[in-house]
């Protein structure tokens, strides 16, 4: 009989094991995707969304597409999951299986930050970037922040390409001399594990006049004065505040007794919980890496191979590496690139390549890759 797999999640690490284990094992293996939308969109194309420089049916990877012969996607809403009986409940239907990988990522908490829904604006969401479009339309000038109010949070450099790109994107329509731009962030560089990429980024921000505000916790918004106010006691008044929010692991995760101190806890070789046959990847977990899309991926390919030596009994599965690429936009069609290692055990590194348009195009030939590995069309 075929081994049964439950994938919860269709993002970058559920796409990319689903892919791999049908490329792989094909009818050795049954494959279910779950997930509640209809399709994926990448995190820095919600910059596109939020510029307007892209509508949602350009950017988005409809599941509807998808032509992997071995994986039949579900689009259901998770509402419980018994992780000691590798069983899941949805809106739907409820599945059993002889492995559940749990890639649900992680959501964001708008209410832990008391003032954020009154007065800021998320752009980190699908939503929250469309919506964040609409208010800028409308911003002629005035000081704009953007604050991180959270960590660990998805894609670290998002922060700094937000505040280049906006820096670009007001000055194109004549508005940027009339508009004041700050970063605030809890960390004392851009990106700690790259000094040369955090270099670039902060040379970019001197170049481009941006504010770069360091090692300041943002505890809560103050409508009624519209300032943010630190942990320190001090604030920083705003016109319009975009704000990355807290994250958290999804509800039907924390429900589950999965979770331990926020995030699910993993081994760091090849991603498996403290329940038998129970595997999570992404950004839900506790492993030692940041939370971006590619870590996803790399600990997707990781238990791929851990489940194939499994399934067919012989192999020797590489451990989770750590490894990915994380592409930074640095404003007039430049992408640098840094080379990340979080290997579990050693010092996190992540040599930068500078910005070059040759860069961008290796950038959209990403996108391209994954369309067809992950949909086969």
């Amino acid at each position: 009989m075929s081994h049964k797999v439950l994938i919860l999640g269709a993002g970058f690490g559920g796409l990319e094991l689903s892919s791999l284990l049908d490329n792989e094992l094909g009818d050795e293996v049954e494959i279910t995707l779950i997930d509640k939308n209809s399709g994926f969109v990448f995190g820095f194309s919600k910059f596109d969304l939020m510029l307007g420089q892209a509508t949602l049916p350009e950017v988005v990877l409809s599941y509807s597409d998808m032509t992997k012969p071995g994986v039949n996607f579900r689009q259901e809403t998770i509402t419980a999951i018994d992780p000691a009986n590798r069983a899941v409940t949805t809106d739907s239907n409820s599945y059993e299986a002889d492995t559940v990988v749990v890639a649900l990522g992680a959501e964001f908490d708008i209410a832990a930050t008391p003032g954020f829904a009154e007065s800021g604006h998320e752009f980190y969401s699908v939503p929250g970037a469309i919506a964040v479009k609409d208010v800028l339309a409308d911003y002629k000038s005035g000081s704009l922040v953007i604050g991180i109010l959270g960590q660990p949070f998805k894609c670290p450099p998002a922060p700094c390409e937000a505040a280049i790109l906006l820096d670009e994107w007001f000055e194109q329509r004549g508005l940027r001399s009339d508009i004041d731009i700050t970063l605030v962030s809890q960390w004392k560089v851009p990106i700690p594990p790259s000094p040369d990429g955090s270099k670039a980024i902060v040379e970019k921000f001197a170049e481009r006049n941006i504010n770069y505000i360091t090692e300041q916790i943002i505890t809560s918004l103050d409508p009624a004065t519209s300032t943010a106010n630190f942990k320190d006691g001090g604030s920083i008044s705003y016109d319009l505040f975009l704000g990355i929010p807290v994250h958290r692991v999804p509800e039907v995760v924390r429900q589950s007794g999965l979770s331990e101190n926020g995030w699910v806890p993993v081994d760091h070789t090849n991603l498996a919980t403290k329940f038998p046959g129970v595997y999570a990847v992404g950004d839900v977990t506790s492993a030692p890496t940041p939370k971006a899309g590619v870590f996803a991926e790399s600990a997707a390919a990781a238990v791929a191979e851990h489940l194939v030596a499994q399934i067919r009994g012989a192999g020797d599965p590489r451990p989770f590496d750590g490894q990915g690429a994380c592409y930074v936009e640095f404003g007039d069609k430049m992408v640098g690139r840094m080379n990340a290692n979080f290997f579990p055990g050693t010092k996190p590194t992540a040599p930068f390549t500078q910005p070059s348009r040759e860069i961008a195009i290796e950038k959209a030939d990403f996108v391209t890759e994954r369309r067809r590995r992950w949909l086969g069309s």
